[in-house]
């Protein structure tokens, strides 16, 4: 029987009565020594194992064991499912509850207990690096999705929401000072990590960057005034790995309560700080019974081994990779393909393995099925299927020439986008413990690499893109074979927008297939040939051109962050998308009637509640993804044209029409108010937009007011 929270409160502190402050300091950082930690992850260790810290065996204390993520646990067997970017295109959180029950049960077979994988920050810009570990480019998207995992994953394990905050920049994310106002920030950059918060996820991992002068993992206003006291969170925040904070007592001050993975600044100093009165004891006892507290919440229930990439997750990854793919241009229903009897798959990405950043959210499943797999398999004994890598463009084009259709795989890998390792500053080398006598043979080695350029076992070269168009040889191919074969579909591989001006108007059907993972291959060929039905839609707005999107400099050191980026800029600045934020297309089609509220006259304390009813008007059975975006009439502040306020996705087949329930508390229609430092509701007329995507011109709208009070 599960133990309330009461209980679980009075088992904390009856520990905490017997902890010495040697064992509570201790409690606070990870257990591996730093030199051989190093040594280890420089070779590959990263994802070999758990990292732990805490335990306090003579008490029964097991500790923090975490394993990372997101698209699956790090350790080797484990089900590797499409990259977060690819199931926020999903806008399944039933799918995605799923996924972290998954996930949460492989971390624990694995002996782990928290999972670093809920990674949520916004993508304020498609060539940030690590993109495709988060989910899109809004708040209420992003937390809906993050809290489906959240929930997931803790019917096991403890979640970590990460990183915690605004941290959307890869290659300078060490040196990065990011400037905010409080209203972009509590309405554009803090609602999805609040959204977690409310779901009650276990933990929140520090970022890298600075926010207004101040490095995140030392940030009190953020780690304190916002997540402990303004939002109440009730469980722990950890540093990101080594680099996560400069000063040990700004740190214990600001509410980090774990410095991960190694004993380093608070080994050092923690203690002496508390003796010295320049940390208080309280400040230490409430990051322990933090800790504890959250331990305790976890079942001591045994989970088998055979849970660890097992059948039953094998398929779910399938799933998850034939929903989030989405269908970007379908001109003359070429797909779902249908008496095709040659067919040729053309691109080097269509037979390498490819399923994301290599660094440290690289999976290691137990097979992958490549896209050139995955069609082979299915055409077998029906299609013949020729192969080309694409190098040589005319050998490619004699072989798409011979074929009814063609399927062009083009995009990135994780040499071109993903986490970024640069060599280490001096200021944050001299935050390294400083080495014994036998840690040498250590540091010798690590030298020797240096020396010799040998690269890291960890990580690819990943970082931040330099472009956000294909390779130019990429575009030539595409252009070739288009006009060679005018059946050609496009499948794009990538973590986030690719501006596909070059060639878009050149080929009948592009295909988002993003890093699909394990079973990427063989759920591309149930979307081609019509075995699925594409229902993923678009985490982000594609614009037209790269100078519609906000300021980029992968290697500024200071940059400011406002109110406006992705479709809420586009809109605002009259900049027509190539395709809308939340667009995907279908094999069927869908009608919107008879949108109604529930009340017209609203409180602030009240809920909008809308119903529309959604018909499949095609041919196949179908999902649809039910959008409703809400904008104000005659704000008093600068606010975007529209803005994503509730989801939800439904299954209808031929013929069939649904009610569709979207709720919105009308709180979350409020602006903050810098002045007051708190959000206001105005009393206004408000106008919803219920449809398809965020340019939907069929999409239905209907106007209610907001009253001063209830």
């Amino acid at each position: 029987m599960a133990q309330t929270n009461e209980q679980i409160d009075a088992r904390a502190h009856e520990l905490i009565a017997q902890i010495t402050l040697d064992e509570k300091c201790q409690m606070m950082y990870g257990d591996m020594p730093f030199w051989a930690g190093i040594e280890d992850m420089d070779s590959g260790g990263y994802a070999h194992h758990t990292w732990n810290a805490g335990a306090i065996p003579r008490l029964g204390i097991g500790g923090i064991r975490f394993a990372d993520g997101p698209r699956g646990i790090v350790l080797a067997g484990a089900t590797a499912f499409p990259v977060t970017m690819a199931r926020g295109a999903s806008w399944d959180t039933n799918l995605e509850e799923r996924i972290g029950d998954a996930m949460g049960s492989e971390l624990r077979a694995f002996g782990g207990n928290l999972f670093g994988g809920v990674c949520i920050n916004l993508l304020r810009h498609p060539a940030w690096g690590r993109a495709q570990e988060t989910y899109g480019e809004d708040p209420c998207h992003l937390g809906e999705m993050g809290a489906a995992l959240t929930r997931g994953i803790q019917q096991h394990a403890m979640a970590c929401a990460k990183h915690f905050a605004l941290n959307s920049m890869e290659n300078s994310r060490f040196k990065l000072d990011v400037n905010v106002s409080p209203r972009a920030l509590h309405e554009i950059y803090l609602p999805h990590f609040k959204r977690v918060v409310d779901e009650g996820v276990a933990a929140v991992m520090s970022s890298y960057n600075s926010l207004n002068g101040e490095w995140c993992g030392q940030n009190k206003t953020l780690l304190t005034d916002i997540l402990k006291k303004r939002w109440d969170f009730k469980g722990y925040v950890l540093t990101d790995f080594i680099f996560g904070m400069r000063s040990a007592r700004k740190a214990a001050l600001a509410g980090q309560d774990l410095e991960m993975p190694f004993p380093m600044l608070y080994q050092k100093r923690l203690k002496k700080l508390v003796k010295e009165g320049k940390v208080a004891l309280e400040q230490i006892d409430d990051a322990v019974l933090r800790l504890l507290r959250q331990q305790l919440l976890v079942s001591d229930k045994s989970y088998d081994s055979s849970l660890i990439g097992c059948e039953s997750h094998r398929a779910l990854a399938r799933e998850a990779a034939q929903k989030s793919m989405v269908l970007l241009k379908n001109d003359g229903d070429l797909l779902p393909l249908q008496n095709a009897t040659k067919l040729a798959v053309i691109g080097q990405l269509a037979n390498i393995p490819n399923i994301g950043d290599g660094g440290s959210s690289n999976t290691r499943p137990q097979y992958i099925v490549t896209l050139l797999e995955g069609i082979q398999k299915a055409s077998e004994g029906v299609t013949e299927v020729m192969y080309a890598d694409g190098k040589d463009i005319n050998q490619a084009k004699l072989v798409a020439e011979s074929a009814d259709s063609v399927v062009l795989v083009a995009g990135y890998t994780c040499e071109d986008e993903g986490e970024f390792m640069p060599s280490p500053q001096r200021e944050l080398v001299s935050l390294f413990p400083r080495p014994s006598i036998k840690d040498l043979p250590i540091l010798l080695k690590l030298l020797f690499k240096r020396v010799t350029m040998r690269q890291s076992q960890t990580f690819s070269p990943g970082g931040d893109r330099d472009s956000l168009t294909l390779r130019s040889h990429d575009e030539e191919l595409i252009k070739a074979i288009a006009a060679i074969n005018p059946n050609t579909i496009v499948a794009v591989m990538g973590g986030s927008a690719i501006i596909m001006e070059a060639w878009r108007e050149q080929v009948p059907a592009i295909l988002m297939t993003w890093y699909p993972g394990m079973e990427g291959g063989h759920a591309l060929a149930d979307i081609l040939l019509g075995k699925a039905n594409p229902s993923g839609k678009l985490p982000f707005v594609i614009p037209k051109t790269a100078n519609h999107l906000p300021f980029f400099d992968k290697n500024a050191t200071h940059i400011e962050y406002d109110l406006w980026h992705g479709y809420r800029k586009l809109e605002r600045d009259g900049n027509i998308p190539a395709f809308p934020f939340g667009f995907g297309l279908s094999y069927t089609t869908f009608s919107y009637a008879n949108l109604s509220f529930e009340q017209n006259k609203l409180g602030p304390t009240d809920i909008l509640k809308a119903s529309i009813e959604v018909t499949n008007t095609g041919e196949y059975a179908g999902e649809e993804v039910v959008q409703l975006y809400i904008s104000t009439i005659g704000s008093a502040v600068d606010r975007a044209p529209k803005e994503l306020k509730a989801f939800c996705k439904i299954v209808l087949g031929f013929g069939e029409t649904k009610t569709a329930t979207l709720e919105v508390p009308v709180m979350k229609l409020a602006y903050y108010d810098e002045t007051l430092s708190d959000f206001v509701v105005e009393p206004l007329e408000y106008e919803v937009f219920v449809g398809s995507h965020s340019l939907d011109r069929n999409a239905l709208k209907g106007r209610f007011m907001i009253s001063r009070s209830n």
